[in-house]
């Protein structure tokens, strides 16, 4: 059974301990937290517990020394994904991109209705500094609350759209988000990455599903007539429909498994940027794939224009000659933008190599 940070404190406080240092187990890496410990107490990563277990075993004296430097601001390698952070890729729908995007969850300083210790009834805390998924949720909801107070008309898969396909790609410093290894994190760690609002609230193009758009993906995935029935609220016949796969739904993001035969899928985007405009596509192509883009040049006349496009992807000549022993499944990343004078639309790639 695992016991929680606080509790450890507080079983050290009864042996007697006067501080603690929290040390992470190896797959928690460098993600830290802020906890109202009943003791002082610092939260360490990984590596630095080890240098530290080093250091006391080297010595028979010694000696340890606290700085407080204050609350530090603008840490140039923010964002970064935490430890506790579910992945990809979904094991339900493996042909739509998990997850849709990252958001701030790590330590959030947010308002208490209760007590933090609901089990001290006489504390006065009202504040409290937490991580978690219920942290980075009212952020990514705040975010969709304002585009929709901004753009009223906008369906939920246009708002959800066009928070990805803004979304920032690296930290602070201009690098590549990291992980709690500190590496960069894979696409199956941040999606389409973190939001920026700004930029979402004038995406340029979107990929917009309207509801009956969902009855072929649905009707696809071998659900009952009455099952997608009972989702979209009225009667469906899928044998009328013209079932798609998962992958050929009109999101913002691919997320296909690959063989040795090429694989077309299409998407539909909207212009919600300027009247006329033009759109080129830029492909950093996943490791070992071919990515090919028709037509690669994409022109708007108008507000709420569509227009279509296809995507193919295939192996490389030369993908796989060296790694035919390999034993696990190899999976590779890659993105597809649509650039103009103004705008920069991301949809992240997602390939599964299956195993020959």
């Amino acid at each position: 059974m695992e016991i929680s940070r606080l509790d450890q404190g507080k079983v050290v406080k009864a042996a007697g301990g006067a501080a603690m240092l929290l040390v992470n187990q190896e797959q928690e890496g460098f993600t830290t937290y802020t906890d109202p410990h009943v003791l002082p107490a610092s939260h360490l990563s990984y590596v630095a517990g080890l240098n530290i277990k080093h250091y006391i075993n080297k010595t028979s004296k010694s000696i340890a020394t606290v700085k407080f430097k204050g609350t530090v601001i603008g840490n140039s390698s923010a964002p970064m994904v935490a430890s506790f952070c579910s992945r990809g890729p979904s094991s339900i729908c493996p042909g739509i991109l998990k997850p849709d995007i990252i958001g701030p969850g790590v330590p959030i300083l947010a308002a208490s209705p209760f007590p933090i210790d609901k089990r001290k009834s006489n504390s006065k805390s009202n504040f409290n500094v937490m991580s978690g998924t219920s942290m980075s949720c009212p952020h990514l909801s705040g975010i969709a609350a304002l585009l929709k107070s901004s753009h009223p008309d906008w369906s939920p898969a246009a708002i959800k759209c066009a928070i990805m396909t803004t979304a920032e790609v690296v930290n602070q410093k201009g690098q590549p988000i990291t992980d709690e290894t500190l590496q960069p994190a894979s696409v199956f760690a941040i999606g389409a990455a973190h939001p920026n609002s700004s930029r979402a609230n004038d995406p340029g193009l979107v990929y917009d599903i309207k509801p009956l758009d969902y009855i072929p993906y649905l009707c696809g995935k071998n659900y009952t007539d009455r099952h997608v029935g009972v989702l979209l609220q009225g009667k469906v016949n899928c044998s009328l429909e013209k079932p798609i796969s998962e992958a050929q739904l009109n999101y913002p993001s691919f997320s296909i498994v690959l063989g040795l035969t090429p694989q077309t899928y299409t998407r539909e985007v909207t212009n919600f940027g300027k009247a006329d405009s033009s759109d080129t596509v830029k492909v950093a192509p996943p490791q070992g794939i071919s990515v090919s883009i028709k037509p690669k040049l994409i022109t708007f006349s108008e507000m709420n224009q569509k227009a279509k496009y296809a995507v193919t992807f295939r192996r490389s000549k030369d993908e796989g000659k060296s790694d035919k022993t390999a034993l696990v499944v190899q999976y590779a990343e890659g993105s597809l933008t649509w650039v103009s004078d103004q705008y920069s639309v991301r949809s992240p790639i997602a390939i599964k190599l299956p195993l020959e």
